[in-house]
């Protein structure tokens, strides 16, 4: 038997990183509790303060599949290098010919570049692209393979 997890990244910008990781996996913003139209409405209703309404974020895959992940605001920055990272598996594995796989790789990056992320290394393999480390807005490191 498996135990249902999400992850959960500690940020300073919630809603910020929330948007940017709906572009890079395809999820969605995870959806108000059962009975409320919006976030807003609940946060209304328990009568939280509207300055802290950015102080957490959540997203969903849209099939169900996929790990609920959640952005909680923290007072302190990211200090070191991850220890636990994504990896966006887009290039279709090594049996897909390494200039279609890298084209998607290429591809992907580019896309996330132009969302926020920052190009940090492109990791060669046998002098061939292999994989590009990215950082998403607040310098969390992942990879597109």
């Amino acid at each position: 038997m498996t135990t249902p997890f999400s992850f959960t990244f500690d940020c300073a910008s919630p809603g910020t990183l929330s948007a940017f990781w709906c572009v890079a996996l395809g999820y969605v913003p995870a959806a108000p509790p059962a009975g409320f139209d919006s976030w807003e409405q609940w946060f209304r209703d328990l009568a939280v303060p509207e300055d802290e309404w950015d102080d957490g974020a959540a997203i969903e895959d849209p099939t169900g599949v996929g790990p609920r992940i959640s952005f909680l605001k923290v007072p302190e920055p990211k200090t070191a290098k991850n220890r636990l990272h994504l990896d966006l598996q887009v290039g279709g594995g090594r049996a897909t010919p390494w200039d279609e796989r890298w084209e998607r790789v290429r591809a992907t990056a580019d896309r996330l570049i132009a969302a926020g992320a920052t190009e940090q290394v492109v990791v060669d393999i046998d002098g061939r692209h292999d994989h590009v480390v990215l950082l998403d807005p607040e310098g969390n490191e992942f990879c597109v393979v």
